[in-house]
């Protein structure tokens, strides 16, 4: 019995963890969605592969480093302070992506998938490298 409270006990910290994580998570896809020039969720609602690429990795990119905070974090202030820095983290990677590939949008809205996949790829490499960085 005393094992089921102590599993139970962990249930409102999970709970509000994960809930925050779930709402940076909307936050950021909606931020994400105003930065880039691409409409990307009309663009997969067209069956675009290269914008269906690129933001699935933009999303993982950004949970990944979401994942290592909420597991090395003190309190849910400091999950939400690196959750900001992972998600301004993506958001330059595509600022930095757009300078060296200046027609990244208009190759996505093309469906390009190469483009999509190659952003996507970067995407989720700066969020694995993202989280190695917040085990403190």
């Amino acid at each position: 019995m005393a094992e089921l409270q102590n599993s139970l006990f962990g249930l409102v910290p999970f709970l509000a963890y994960f809930i925050v994580a779930v709402v940076m998570l909307v936050i950021f896809v909606t931020i994400y969605k105003f930065v880039t020039p691409h409409k990307e969720m009309a663009l997969i609602k067209e069956n675009n592969s290269a914008a269906s690429l690129s933001l699935t990795g933009t999303v993982i990119g950004f949970s990944i480093p979401i994942a290592s905070a909420a597991a090395n974090s003190v309190g849910l202030i400091d999950f939400v302070v690196w959750g900001l820095v992972a998600g301004i983290l993506q958001i330059i990677t595509f600022l930095v992506f757009r300078a060296f590939y200046p027609q990244v949008s208009s190759r996505i809205e093309k469906g390009e998938s190469a483009i999509g996949i190659h952003l996507g790829g970067v995407s989720i490499s700066v969020g694995l490298l993202n989280a190695a960085c917040m085990t403190y």
